[in-house]
């Protein structure tokens, strides 16, 4: 209990007053001192002193609740600071500071706008809204209290933001301010060195006053939080550094792997030429390391080589224009559809190009690895030229002895021409082409190597070319030979062909037709074109040695013998009937004893059966001399089986 305070008149009051201070008393105990002093009859001068005494009490405490405040605060802001160099990152960091300014000054909304590299702002992060509208916005330069804030490097607050026509309002962050019910606002700049990275918002959604404290706190924690946004972003952008050192350091692992990939398959390549592979097994090793498909095609885009097949909707005429840039660029050159082109060359002629279709997009070392396979397959060509060339003495000298002495049996001859790769017991077709103008070199240089390339002989006889192929098709290696050569002497070349031959023996008779279709195609004025026995139509049977009748009615007619034997028709007996009348369907009809229209329909299947072009002059004067060839061998049979009965009766 205390003192009794009646007892003491000349100074007990002011002693009391300083043991309630400091028993930190509550208020209400300095009140009921003073009350007590005024009942106990205390004078005037008493009760004045004993008043003041309660002033300087009440201000002693407010002085020590604000001490007591501020040093809460700055514990508080230490451990604050302490908690913004954890490693964060930015977006965690941002909610760490806005927490803490919720927490430190008590707001009911705290935000963090940051600037771009352009200058412009925008809220970051925000804590304590109740709408969507804050975060992303843009408040605008010059608006509001965060461009305030940052433009003077200062603290700026409002105590109603709405109603203060102090600050520069923008449409956006009112409508923010609306929506959330906001009143006292207070932005403080985020400053690092001489710039500012953003600004820290606090606001209330009741009127208030902030203090100096306050201000002065809210002040310290944008400064550290400046420190922390700059750590956060160096951190980030470290990360992100390694992250790209990662990546390159991997794709250089990957590339040197490739390169590795890339030298080996090269080395492979250049082994199979080494070792006398083909362009077959050589296309097949660049195919499989591209993982795609590769056609080798000659100077005219012929293919020569194929690992498969290329796109059904591949566009020729692209590729064709794109053979020439890559020529003219001397590097490879991509077209739709994952395909690729890369030129053959040999200095400055050329030899070819490489088209390639490919499973997935090429990277850079796989055109490089394509561009590699170009100049093997260049190398391949060379040295078969070179192959040719050294064996085209020994190729010469075999056809010449083939067709000089075609009846001679010499086992020395056939084991030489067998050790050459050429097995002449197997079918083989003549060729003969004679180019229509130029210098016969060129030719005779590009048939050594096509020979050597195609595995059969080669030789110059009469001014042409003689040509010894594998193969039963004669009209098809003619036109091949011609394809092949005219684009590269740039004329025409005329070719003959006939065949196959059986055996060696047969290579001078073959040899011989062929010459015949030449001299027979040069006499129809068709230079530059390609002839064969069975291109020749009858003039084919004419010129042939065995003269094959057999063979010729079945080419001709044979569709229509073969529909009568099966169906029993008469339309053999109707296209005899059709051309004796003079091409009359009437007439014919007349002769066969039939109806017209049946005639008419004979001839549509006729049609159907020969083609439609069976009418044409040519066509139809082959038709009608197999049909009397027919006529003649059943006529010719008819006597032999009549002689055969009566010499049988005889006996």
């Amino acid at each position: 209990m205390g003192p009794d305070i009646g007892s003491d008149p000349g100074g007990s009051g002011t002693l009391a007053v300083l043991e309630l201070l400091a028993e930190e008393a509550p208020q209400s105990r300095f009140e009921g001192l003073l009350s007590d002093r005024r009942r106990a009859g205390a004078g005037a001068a008493e009760i004045a002193e004993l008043t003041r005494a309660l002033e300087l009490a009440r201000a002693v405490q407010a002085s020590a609740g604000r001490r007591q405040q501020r040093e809460a605060a700055l514990t508080a802001l230490v451990d604050t600071a302490h908690d913004l160099t954890s490693p964060y990152d930015l977006d965690s960091l941002l909610r760490v500071i806005t927490r803490r300014a919720r927490r430190l000054l008590g707001f009911d909304m705290a935000w963090v706008s940051l600037d771009r590299p352009d200058g412009s702002g925008y809220v970051r992060t925000s804590e304590g809204e109740t709408t969507d509208l804050n975060v992303g916005l843009e408040p605008g330069a010059g608006h509001g209290l965060g461009s305030m804030a940052q433009a003077r490097r200062a603290p700026v607050w409002s105590a109603d933001y709405l109603n203060d026509d102090t600050v520069p309002h923008g449409p956006g962050m009112d409508a923010v301010v609306r929506a959330e019910g906001l009143h006292a606002i207070i932005a403080v700049p985020l400053r690092h060195g001489e710039t500012t990275l953003g600004a820290l918002y606090g606001a209330d959604r009741a009127v208030r006053r902030f203090t100096p404290d306050e201000i002065g706190l809210l002040f310290s924690l944008a400064d550290l939080a400046a420190v922390a946004i700059e750590k956060a972003r160096l951190l980030e952008q470290t990360r992100e550094e390694v992250t790209e050192l990662e990546w390159f350091g991997s794709r250089t692992n990957t590339t040197l792997t490739r390169v590795r990939y890339l030298w080996e398959c090269h080395a492979r390549m250049a082994g199979l030429v080494l070792d006398g592979a083909n362009m077959s097994a050589l296309a097949r090793a660049t195919a499989d390391a591209l993982d795609g498909v590769l056609q080798v095609r000659d100077p005219g885009g012929r293919p020569l080589v194929s690992t498969g097949e290329l796109p059904a909707d591949l566009d020729e005429e692209a590729v064709a224009k794109a053979a020439l840039a890559v020529h003219a660029d001397l590097l490879p050159v991509e077209l739709p559809g994952d395909v690729w082109l890369a030129p053959v060359l040999a200095g400055a002629e050329n030899l070819g190009v490489l088209v390639l279709h490919a499973s997935a997009p090429l990277t850079v070392e796989d055109v490089r690895l394509l561009q590699m396979a170009s100049q093997t397959v260049a190398s391949l060509i060379l040295i078969q030229r070179g192959m040719a060339a050294a064996e085209g003495p020994v190729h010469e000298e075999l056809l010449q002895e083939l067709l000089d002495r075609p009846n001679r049996s010499d086992r020395h001859l056939l084991e030489r021409v067998r050790r050459l790769g050429i097995e002449l017991d197997r079918p083989h077709v003549v060729v003969v082409a004679r180019p229509e103008g130029g210098e016969l070199g060129r030719a005779v240089a590009w048939a050594s190597s096509y020979a050597y390339r195609m595995n059969g002989l080669k030789g110059v006889r009469r001014g042409c070319i003689v040509l010894v192929l594998p193969g039963s098709d004669a009209s098809a290696a003619a036109r091949q030979v011609s394809a092949e050569l005219s684009p590269l002497l740039g004329h025409p070349v005329s070719t003959g062909a006939a065949g196959p031959s059986q055996g060696a023996p047969e290579v001078a008779r073959v040899y011989a037709e062929a010459v015949r279709c030449l001299d027979a195609l040069t006499a129809l004025d068709g230079a530059g074109g390609t002839a064969s026995l069975s291109e020749l139509g009858f003039l084919g049977l004419l010129l042939s040695t065995d003269h094959d009748v057999e063979a010729f009615i079945g080419s001709t007619i044979g569709p229509v013998l073969e529909y009568d034997e099966t169906r029993f028709t008469e339309l053999a007996r109707t296209l005899d009937a059709y051309f004796e009348s003079g091409g009359s369907p009437t007439h014919a009809a007349e002769a066969l004893h039939v109806h017209a229209n049946t005639v008419s329909r004979r001839l549509d299947r006729i049609a159907e059966l020969l083609g439609p072009l069976w009418q044409k002059p040519d066509r139809a004067l082959e038709i009608q001399m197999a049909l009397r060839l027919r006529k003649a061998r059943e006529v010719l049979q008819e006597r032999r089986a009549e002689a055969g009965q009566e010499v049988a009766g005889t006996a």
